[in-house]
């Protein structure tokens, strides 16, 4: 059984309540840490989705050529130098961060997993959502259920999911929900399932399925956005599975909105934070939006 995940639906997951008078800190600190050169977009557009979405503060991975097109693409960010696939100038970050943003743009491969869970290990305390290269796969569950203990969001396409569970893409794409409560099971995580229909599954097997994302959303770069909007709800305080709806839901509204316009293919992932914050005061009592 499932429960139909829309904007009215986020009544009943609501966020938690900002500080009338609150500042920057109240809404939590995220780090993004994602692809190399090539890929440094990915991790431009999670961080100011996780702006966009209400976070207060923002620090982005990045090495030491790409820094300065990185740091004037988002002035608004802590740019944080290391070298590739190190961790230990990552951990003295990640220990002081309210939400952590793994994968986006990050090519799949042992040593990207194995930076992945060494900041999921540092950080026993902080949510994160896990994406694209940082994802586990099926013979590294017991050891990532472990670190993982409910505060994790895993948001796979059908092909990382493949991975994810050792199985066919066709047979993750006859049954994403089966597919979804395995690996929530299995890695003790909220699964974000994507797709044209996308499945959101905790640990313990609750289902939420959300219908009726515009087709262009299916473009480069809009899982990053996704992923970002996330970890911006988390560092707000929000527990994973809360945070975890309201993405795929402010997600699905943003591109909604742009779709609009006229233009139901052909906008750019770079579009969709632009509306997230129009989308938060639509959904949001006033004294929850992020100011």
């Amino acid at each position: 059984m499932t429960t139909r995940l829309d904007a009215s639906a986020l009544s009943r997951h609501p966020l938690p309540r900002l500080p009338e008078n609150g500042d920057k800190e109240d809404r939590g600190a995220v780090l993004v840490v994602g692809g190399e050169a090539v890929m440094a977009g990915a991790a431009i557009l999670a961080g100011v989705a996780a702006l966009r979405a209400g976070a207060g503060k923002l620090q982005i991975r990045t090495d030491r050529a790409s820094a300065a097109a990185v740091a004037v693409a988002v002035p608004e960010a802590r740019i944080v130098i290391a070298p590739a696939m190190s961790a230990s100038p990552l951990v003295r970050q990640a220990v002081k961060a309210s939400a952590l943003v793994l994968g986006p743009g990050m090519d799949t491969g042992k040593s990207r997993r194995r930076l992945a869970s060494r900041l999921l290990e540092s950080t026993p305390s902080i949510p994160a959502v896990i994406d694209a290269g940082a994802m586990p796969v099926w013979n590294e569950a017991a050891a990532f259920a472990a670190r993982a203990d409910g505060r994790i969001v895993m948001t796979p396409h059908a092909g990382e999911m493949a991975a994810i569970l050792n199985r066919d893409k066709d047979d993750i794409r006859a049954d994403p929900l089966g597919a979804a409560r395995e690996a929530a099971a299995m890695f003790r995580s909220v699964v974000v399932m994507k797709g044209a229909t996308t499945f959101v599954v905790s640990p313990d097997g609750m289902a939420w399925r959300h219908d009726g994302g515009v087709a262009g959303l299916g473009t480069s770069g809009s899982g990053d956005v996704l992923a970002g909007t996330i970890g911006g709800i988390l560092a707000r305080g929000a527990p994973p599975a809360v945070a975890a709806l309201w993405g795929v839901v402010l997600h699905a509204e943003a591109g909604s909105e742009l779709a609009a316009t006229g233009a139901p293919l052909g906008f750019l992932a770079r579009e969709l934070p632009g509306r997230l914050p129009f989308v938060l005061d639509r959904l949001c009592p006033a004294s929850d939006a992020p100011s």
